[in-house]
């Protein structure tokens, strides 16, 4: 697809054998457990390690990629269509009808033109014995078509053939295709029999420039879609028009665009690690059909385990408070106790089958059942994860950007710029929530006489206790200790809201290298080779 000479500004191709090759293997990185000589890592080395491992993991997001707008992606595109217009001698809009064709492919449009002309043209719908002009004026005076008016010479068009329209019924017709999405890139001419394309330098000439501009974007963004290159997709990030081109040898994972948005390269849906794409796939489609009706009970049986008074969630960790007089702590997820919750004693993670023997009918419901309440376990947690994912994001955008860190920054006494700590702590908050998500949908999908859950759930539950704590700290720590320097600070000893900060700091910094120590470990363990069962 790209022009010679200029392969820093285009974008490559390459087959099906060609994917693994281009990106890489899994054998060519050393495992966080140990690389080829089997070494592990001590204790003393975690904190460092997790720091590595996710810069890594940023520089293998941001790194193995390009960016490119559509202006970039224009001019690679103009380039390869001019080429192919001027090799072929054939005007623009018909050289790109063709490289649509073979899917802007420029290497297989020349095989196939100098093989068999014909056989393109009329792919595009250029008949043998048909004029080769994108468009053409009557030369004398002809009724419209459509509407049947007389106009004079020079006041009517074609799109090369011998049907002539006037200027505003083409404007219609050309409207009435672009509203209908990139469609209008296969328009054909409006009589019915004719197969004449209506290309670009016929609807520059007569369409209205809204419409211009809408099927321009049309265009550009059909070389990526279109295209054989598996190695450039448009970033799915709403309102963003950056292509991302991924670079040999980097791994087609996730990709952070610059807009903030986080996708998986290879599907194109949001970031799903550790599941694969099947898994993913999969998941969506069991929510879809299930999903209204789980949404139903999960958001009318949230009661406190202990007084029964019905909850609701208006924080993003999943330490919960009931109201005065009862003031009782629990889980969110599994309901149970927040002092059992530290520690080694997290479990709420871990789905607890019911191994009793089922037969007859009556077993049928129950197994039902039991099918029901295990996708509940799952689902619950996906969804509070998600709502904790999107108040983490909220939160974090009110640091930001309304002014929380500099109200923050005030209440403590310390200048904004010593706050990145709590921005980062945010961030890894938001990064263990998305892969949390996605861990229950890999685990649904898991083949328990196949797979290792157990030791799934075990590095699912050390991740997510760290985060529980990270994002209690970030959260419900932070607003207390602003609630108590406000207080107290007058009443004690100068110093008193600097020793507090630095306290507080210290905490949440050791719990964020931590927390990503973890998901590290988290990521790897569930990618080292555990299948999962797609169905």
């Amino acid at each position: 697809m790209a022009p010679e000479g200029n392969e820093e500004d285009c974008y490559c191709d390459a087959d099906d054998d060609d994917y693994e090759s281009y990106y890489g293997t899994e054998e060519d990185s050393e495992s966080e457990y140990g690389g080829s000589g089997g070494g592990g890592v001590s204790d003393d080395d975690g904190d460092q390690q997790a720091m590595e491992t996710n810069d890594d993991e940023d520089k293998e997001r941001g790194e193995g990629y390009d960016f490119e707008t559509e202006d970039d992606v224009r001019r690679c595109q103009d380039e390869v269509t001019a080429r192919m217009s001027e090799l072929l001698s054939v005007p623009r809009g018909f050289a790109a009808a063709f490289l649509r064709h073979c899917r802007w492919d420029a290497e297989q449009l020349q095989n196939e033109w100098f093989s068999d002309e014909w056989r393109i043209r009329g792919a595009v719908g250029l008949a043998p014995g048909r004029g080769a002009v994108p468009t053409a004026l009557n030369d004398r005076p002809l009724d419209c078509g459509i509407c049947f008016d007389r106009s004079a010479p020079g006041e009517m068009r074609s799109a090369g053939c011998p049907h002539y329209y006037c200027h505003g019924c083409w404007r219609g017709y050309i409207a009435a295709a672009v509203g209908d999405g990139p469609r209008c890139l296969l328009l054909r001419c409006p009589d019915p029999r004719c197969p004449a394309p209506v290309v670009r330098e016929l609807v520059d000439a007569v369409a209205a420039g809204a419409d211009r501009a809408r099927y321009a974007v049309f265009v550009v963004r059909s070389y990526v879609e279109e295209g054989t290159s598996k190695y450039v997709r448009w970033c799915p990030g709403p309102g963003c028009a950056l292509a991302v081109r991924s670079r040999p040898g980097s791994r087609p994972y996730e990709v952070s665009c610059r807009c903030g948005h986080v996708f998986c390269f290879r599907c194109g849906e949001d970031a799903h690690r550790p599941a694969s794409c099947d898994t993913a796939r999969a998941w969506a489609a069991k929510c879809r059909a299930d999903g209204e009706t789980t949404s139903w009970v999960l958001a009318n049986t949230k009661h406190c385990p202990r007084c029964r008074r019905a909850i609701e969630k208006n924080q993003g960790c999943n330490h919960m408070t009931c109201g005065a007089p009862c003031l009782h702590e629990f889980c969110w997820l599994c309901l149970g106790d927040w002092d059992k919750h530290a520690g080694n004693n997290y479990h709420c993670n871990r789905y607890a089958a019911d191994r009793a023997e089922f037969t007859g009918e009556k077993a049928q419901r129950r197994q039902g059942r039991a099918s029901l309440v295990r996708f509940l376990h799952y689902y619950e947690r996906w969804t509070a994860h998600a709502a904790s994912l999107a108040k983490a994001r909220q939160d974090l955008d009110g640091l930001r950007c309304g002014g929380g860190l500099d109200g923050f920054a005030a209440a403590v006494g310390v200048p904004p710029t010593e706050l990145d700590f709590l921005a980062e702590a945010y961030a890894q908050v938001i990064e263990g929530r998305r892969v949390l998500r996605w861990t229950y949908a890999h685990v649904y999908h898991l083949d328990p006489a196949r797979d290792n859950v157990e030791f799934c759930e075990y590095l699912q539950g050390e991740a997510e206790r760290s985060l529980e704590q990270l994002h209690d700290c970030a959260e419900l720590e932070r607003n207390k200790l602003r609630e108590n320097v406000a207080v107290y600070a007058v009443a004690y000893p100068a110093g008193y809201a600097a020793g507090k900060f630095a306290e507080f700091r210290e905490k949440l910094s050791n719990l964020n290298l931590v927390t990503r120590n973890h998901f590290s470990k988290l990521v790897e363990g569930f990618e080292s080779g555990m299948a999962e069962v797609v169905s």
